[in-house]
């Protein structure tokens, strides 16, 4: 049987209102689907997306998503619910974020049967992916891609985020790759140095593990070596938001023809800055100028 996809991104769409500090709050499309499928779209990789949005979801949206060449086949749209919204408040680089709804959890039945792809990458912002859809998904992928966010925030009754320890870490035996945040990571595994968490993390059986450390570029460990990844300078900073997803996207596309994840990760590094230099999910500049900057980074690389 043939792929449908190369990249299939497993979480929920958002409808981001961002508050840069600068100017009236600017509303967005976001969350994994849209950054990912993005990015790894422009970088050549045939790609959709198993999401569920409400009835406030913009037809606009759909459309535009369409047109960029994302497939849409199995989104779920739940005429009488909400989509997943968030206000992201920027202050002096750092971010807070706020859930002002959130959409159906995403469970094993809305993972199609006859979905086959040769990545499917779970990157939940809510804790809308349930263990039955990850179980789903390993048998449906050649690699299975997680991006953890969602399952270590909480959220008090005004929706305001905080993180805090997953309820089922176990969960990381499914997957092959493994990318979150150095927050993150610290508070999944409880060690506050970066390298004790990735081998808490490769504990797991996860083969390859990466921790992204904003401005100090990224560290990827594999087969029981660390190497740090330099970051890729942006010429200007405008908005951050879906940085980490854009990084991930890219790394996942590149790693469908290259399997050099050294390099993948440079091109998600060259990726992610160009994303930051404007506002909004579309990236900037075209395949070469993400080459031109990875190959700068991947210059750059040094053993942990």
């Amino acid at each position: 049987m043939g792929y449908m996809f190369d990249l299939v991104t497993v979480g929920h769409f958002s409808i981001d209102l961002i508050e840069l500090g600068v100017g009236p709050p600017k509303k967005a499309l976001g969350g994994p689907p849209t950054y990912v499928s993005l990015t790894a779209r422009k970088l050549g990789a045939r790609v959709s997306v198993v999401s569920k949005v409400g009835g406030d979801f913009p037809s606009t949206y759909r459309r535009w998503l369409k047109k960029q060449g994302i497939d849409l086949s199995f989104l779920k749209i739940t005429r009488e619910t909400r989509t997943t919204n968030f206000l992201l408040k920027y202050t002096r680089g750092k971010r807070t974020l706020r859930l002002l709804s959130r959409a159906p959890p995403i469970e094993a039945e809305d993972v199609p049967n006859r979905l086959h792809a040769k990545i499917i990458h779970v990157a939940p912002i809510t804790g809308e992916v349930s263990e039955a859809a990850v179980s789903k998904a390993r048998h449906l992928a050649d690699i299975l891609s997680i991006d953890p966010q969602g399952f270590v925030r909480r959220f008090d009754q005004e929706g305001w985020t905080r993180l805090a320890p997953m309820k089922n870490p176990k969960i990381f035996k499914a997957f092959d790759i493994f990318k979150a945040s150095v927050e993150e990571v610290e508070v999944i595994t409880g060690a506050s140095n970066p390298i004790s968490a990735i081998r808490r993390i490769r504990k797991y059986g996860v083969d390859l593990v990466m921790i992204t450390m904003g401005t100090e570029g990224v560290l990827l460990s594999l087969k029981d070596r660390t190497y740090k990844i330099p970051p890729c300078k942006p010429k200007v900073v405008k908005d951050t938001t879906g940085a980490g997803d854009t990084f991930i996207g890219a790394f996942l596309a590149e790693y469908l023809t290259r399997r050099d994840p050294l390099w993948c990760a440079c091109v998600g590094s060259a990726a992610a800055s160009l994303l930051i230099e404007s506002v909004g999910p579309s990236l900037p500049g075209d395949q070469n100028q993400v080459y031109e900057r990875a190959h700068r980074a991947y210059e750059g690389i040094v053993k942990a």
